[in-house]
């Protein structure tokens, strides 16, 4: 509790000191230590790579332009360094949209890539009637114009994704909050303690119980641990975090909530008043199920393209595997799918040719925690090429085949086996309202390393509840850096 722990023993602030005068969401006066912070230097990265897009997009609709109509004079008002006026103002109005929609912000917004790419459509949508309503004489070279677009619309989102990836996240890391302050139940705070400890490196420097989480002892003490990320969980309904969330704002501390279920839910909702009372309304979407037919588009002509491009990959490994060890160079097993229906899942074979006799004599050697899953560090029915494919995940691949034949998707809950899936509790077996994908929000957090099978589940529930086109691409690019760093698989 607050007042047990060491951090709650330090000499606290001042009441008046505690407690910002006026409107809690009135910000503090900004210093210099403000405006070299990582967030600013964060938005800055991202605002130069929109405006390195956005001009290598005009440059290349420019030079094809060379070779048809050029653009009408009376569009050219200015021109520096080498872009003509219209581009400025393009970029100047795609940049004020994405400050606006928050895609210079908070780390989980930045990563809306398909916000970007409509947002620079419609910024060229909007560019084209207003030259209509400017000179409806005009005629304005389609060749530029489409190539621009396109090009734009591509680039930003592409070199967004590759900066977001490969650079801005491994710096996240580096400047994530460490020093945490824990609020939970009095029967949760020592375990989401060693949770925090082991899978996240955090350095706790508080705790309190969730009961006293807006009274002013537990605010002081916060502020006297300089703690930088406060988590909660388990706030009671008629706290509402409003008051706690502003006043930890003005200190630059993260506020983070661990929800349950019903939470989640209400998150999703839009704010609205009926008959005087504060609701969330969630409305259906005018054209439901356009992005789910796009997704399912888009996995089979991944799929395709994919056995396509990797073919000689595929023969290669193929080889070694019929090199190393006697059987079959792929292995099928049958897996629970869609709605709890068994198919057969592919693989290239990765164990000896008898290994699913041994398996119930390696039972009692299980490192899963729940005995759910089976999972063994060092099993001894792997092979020389298997320990390989396995840690590069290429073991995988022929799965392609699954999303070829309708059977999975590129991203989604894994399809589990027969002996897994009997091992479930009732809750569990709600990751099969969804297609199985290859990947999923499972192996990018945490994959092998995560060792309670409820903790899986709520991942999954988590993609599931939160589902959108966005969520799988941002699942794929973190798929592909695990696989380059082998992290978290056996």
């Amino acid at each position: 509790m607050a007042s047990d722990h060491p951090a709650n023993r330090l000499s606290y602030p001042s009441p008046r000191a505690c407690t910002p005068p006026g409107d809690i969401r009135a910000p503090r006066r900004l210093g210099w230590r403000d405006l070299l912070s990582w967030s600013t230097q964060r938005s800055l990265l991202l605002v130069f790579s929109d405006l390195l897009s956005l001009g290598l997009a005009w440059y290349l609709a420019l030079s094809l332009n060379h070779f048809f109509s050029p653009m009408p004079p009376p569009l050219v008002w200015w021109v520096w360094l080498g872009f003509p006026s219209p581009f400025w103002l393009l970029v100047t109005l795609t940049l004020g949209l994405f400050a606006s929609a928050g895609l210079y912000g908070g780390s989980q917004a930045i990563q809306n890539y398909l916000q970007a790419g409509k947002l620079v459509s419609l910024v060229y949508l909007t560019s084209l009637v207003g030259m209509y309503v400017y000179d409806p004489k005009l005629d304005l070279p389609r060749s530029l114009f489409f190539s621009a677009w396109l090009s734009s619309m591509v680039l930003v989102v592409m070199v967004r994704l590759a900066l977001i990836t490969l650079v801005l996240r491994p710096l996240e890391k580096h400047h994530a909050p460490r020093r945490c302050f824990l609020i939970a139940p009095a029967h949760r705070l020592r375990p989401l303690a060693q949770v925090l400890r082991q899978r996240a490196g955090l350095s706790l420097v508080g705790a309190a119980l969730v009961s006293t989480v807006n009274s002013l002892p537990t605010y002081q003490a916060i502020l006297a641990s300089k703690a930088t990320l406060l988590l909660v969980e388990g706030l009671p309904t008629a706290d509402l975090a409003s008051t706690l969330y502003w006043k930890l704002r003005r200190w630059g501390i993260v506020l983070q909530l661990l929800p349950n279920s019903r939470d989640m839910l209400y998150w999703r909702g839009l704010p609205e008043t009926i008959a005087g009372l504060p609701s969330l309304r969630l409305d259906t979407p005018l054209m439901g199920g356009w992005d789910y037919r796009l997704k399912r588009t888009i996995d089979y002509l991944a799929a395709g393209l994919g056995l396509a491009l990797l073919a000689p990959l595929l023969l290669a490994i193929a080889l070694a595997i019929r090199l190393d060890s006697a059987g079959p160079v792929c292995f099928q097993q049958q897996r629970v799918g869609l709605q709890g229906k068994p198919f057969p899942v592919w693989k290239f074979r990765t164990m000896v040719v008898n290994a699913s006799a041994q398996q119930a004599h390696l039972e009692q050697r299980n490192t899963s925690a729940d005995g759910i899953l089976f999972k063994l560090k060092a099993d001894p029915r792997i092979t020389r090429v298997g320990t390989w494919l396995r840690r590069t995940s290429l073991d995988e691949l022929p799965q392609l085949i699954n999303v070829l034949r309708g059977e999975m998707s590129l991203v989604g809950p894994r399809p589990l086996p027969l002996r897994d899936v009997a091992r479930f509790h009732g809750w569990h077996h709600t990751r099969h309202q969804v297609l199985p994908g290859i990947t999923g929000l499972w192996q990018v957090s945490g994959r092998s390393d995560i060792d309670s099978f409820d903790d899986v589940v709520r991942l999954d529930l988590h993609y599931i509840d939160h589902w959108s086109l966005n969520l799988d691409l941002e699942i794929l690019a973190t798929t592909l850096g695990i696989l380059l760093r082998g992290k978290g698989a056996y």
